[in-house]
């Protein structure tokens, strides 16, 4: 396995700066210099890797997808069944415990917010979106396809999904205290298990003598 270069691995400790920094004081007061405090460097290096705050930013972005599909390859590996695959795309997001980052939770809810504001962002947030969502969307298809149900639903069961997942990446960065401890991923699991079950079967085309 080749080693990262020397300007790879500066980029990935100031793109972890960033994230540390935006997760204790948000975007707007993530400023160059308090990242450059954070990864140990001078503001001066943090420019000659990246032209402003945005491109770290659009990193990041890249960064935390990567970090999403790491985790579900490492949650799925073990996967023998749809079902057991499905859980590990919800494990992947929402579940606490070995590779959970809260420090990402909370970004990745103050990148959805910028992605609102700047098109770059924007651009780039909606890339790890549309791929996490073929992965749910397929994953969901295998999992009606197995227990013989229609399929028709499971484009906008996946969009549900992942919204219901968004939604509890922000009431955990915004209402932590409030929401039950441990509640996202096994309500999660168990809502789309329930539509999986309630689905109509499948029609079987009646055999002609």
């Amino acid at each position: 396995m080749s080693r990262k270069s020397n300007t790879e691995q500066r980029r990935a400790e100031i793109v972890s700066a960033l994230l540390a920094v935006m997760a204790d004081q948000g975007y707007e007061k993530a400023t160059i210099q308090s990242i450059a405090k954070q990864a140990g460097l001078t503001p001066g290096l943090i420019h000659y890797h990246f032209q402003s705050k945005g491109e770290i930013l659009i990193a990041l972005v890249h960064s935390l997808a990567q970090f999403s599909r790491a985790r579900y390859a490492y949650f799925a590996s073990e996967a023998t069944t749809p079902r057991e695959r499905l859980n590990a795309c919800i494990d992947a997001r929402l579940a606490k415990g070995e590779g959970a980052n809260p420090d990402a939770v909370s970004a990745w809810v103050v990148i959805g917010a910028e992605a609102v504001r700047q098109p770059e962002v924007r651009q780039a947030y909606q890339e790890a979106i549309s791929s996490e969502l073929a992965v749910l969307e397929e994953v969901i298809t295998e999992c009606l396809t197995e227990d013989g149900k229609r399929t028709d639903n499971a484009s906008p069961l996946a969009a549900a999904l992942l919204a219901f997942m968004e939604g509890a990446f922000q009431l955990a960065s915004a209402a932590r205290d409030i929401m039950p401890q441990g509640y996202a991923a096994r309500m999660a699991i168990e809502m789309v298990e329930r539509y999986i079950d309630a689905e109509p079967e499948k029609k079987r085309r009646s055999s002609r003598k």
